[in-house]
């Protein structure tokens, strides 16, 4: 009579553990589907020309690696900030797939894609004519007198606040909440986004540490190219990733 309830206990742990191995193995094939999804849109913030345009800016400076390096961490903390409170609030709707609420990642996912297909055409339509260059924000003119402090304030809310960030940041937050995820791997989902979205402000700094005396050429010449063509660049980007976020809005709503 001894053996038989150890053998069902050694059977109920190894389907427990089968259970377990399965959740695990979902879990981390989620994570893949999740970076590779998140990374494309953190493209968006990295290439973005208004992004890197204030980066290049700060080292032109008086105190330019001073400036630069406050800059990119302002940028950081504002991406990271306001992207990791859009994952808390999305998780706190529950957006996963065995909740009631699953399908509203996928129409959010809908209505911010139609807002980048919307915003890429009014870019493109926008875009300087030949031998023209496009209007920089008003805030940019300031940038030659800045102290490590006010670079700092600028990173942090041009990081934040920008409307482009926004909404790929809330795109992207969407993806990590509505998957499957442990929290620590919504952590590190997260952190990959982070990083992969300012590579783009820290571009300019690896520049100068790198080419010495010809770094203020090269800058001189991303500044001239970016400012020319931003308007194109972002309308092919919003018109790829929105074309993107609607066809998983479509295929999660």
């Amino acid at each position: 009579m001894g053996p038989a309830p150890l053998a069902r206990g050694s059977a109920h742990r190894s389907v427990a553990d089968r259970l377990a191995s399965v959740a695990r193995c979902r879990r981390e094939h989620s994570v893949k589907i999740v970076v590779g999804e998140i990374l494309t849109l953190a493209l968006v913030v990295t290439i973005s020309p208004l992004n890197i345009i204030p980066a290049i800016l700060v080292l032109f400076t008086e105190k330019p690696l001073a400036n630069a390096l406050s800059f990119l961490a302002g940028f950081i903390a504002g991406v990271a900030v306001v992207f990791g409170a859009f994952v808390a609030i999305a998780g706190a709707v529950d957006l996963s797939p065995s909740s009631d609420h699953s399908t509203w990642a996928g129409l959010l996912k809908l209505v911010l894609g139609v807002y980048l297909l919307v915003a890429a055409v009014r870019k493109f339509r926008g875009r300087p004519r030949a031998g023209e260059d496009a209007p920089m924000p008003k805030w940019m003119d300031g940038i030659a007198g800045y102290t490590p402090g006010e670079s700092l304030g600028a990173g942090v809310a041009l990081g934040a606040l920008n409307p482009k960030n926004i909404v790929v940041g809330l795109a992207a937050a969407v993806t990590v909440a509505s998957a499957d995820l442990s929290t620590e791997q919504q952590i590190a989902s997260s952190a990959i986004y982070v990083f992969v979205a300012v590579l783009g402000v820290a571009a300019p700094i690896l520049v100068m540490l790198f080419l010495g005396d010809r770094a203020k050429e090269v800058l001189d010449e991303w500044k001239a190219w970016l400012g020319h063509n931003s308007a194109t660049v972002m309308s092919v980007l919003f018109f790829i990733f929105g074309v993107v976020l609607i066809g998983q809005g479509i295929g999660g709503a």
